[in-house]
């Protein structure tokens, strides 16, 4: 009994290890940002309708609150702060905003401190 015990706990650990964390950082990464007709190139592209924006906002606002894989707090919500205003932006019509959310919504210099590279 306490083989089978051992082994369904060494199990359970190696799939929890393996698994991918989901959460409100990936789940935007996943819905918004993969893909060539992905929502967050046509917030680029100034081509977002009404409620695609306000659903990235959303999302966005949700991942600001989660914690990344690496990195400080506050270059976390430094970061997504600026990727909300910049949407807010665009939601106000406001010219400045798309050309902020480009700036914002630099994946690689968010990736290099917030996320573990894979080996």
């Amino acid at each position: 009994m306490k083989r089978i015990l051992l082994s369904l706990a060494c199990l359970f650990t190696t799939v929890m290890v393996a698994a991918p964390v989901a959460g409100p950082i990936s789940d935007a990464m996943k819905k918004y940002h993969k893909g060539d007709t992905a929502t967050c190139k046509k917030v680029k592209a100034g081509t977002a309708t009404p409620a695609e924006l306000a659903e990235i906002l959303k999302s966005y606002e949700s991942m600001s609150s989660a914690k990344p894989e690496l990195g400080t707090p506050a270059s976390w919500k430094e970061k997504c702060d600026a990727l909300i205003a910049a949407v807010k932006e665009i939601q106000s019509n406001n010219p400045k905003g798309v050309s902020d959310y480009k700036k914002a919504v630099d994946c690689k210099a968010c990736h290099d401190v917030h996320k573990v590279k894979k080996q």
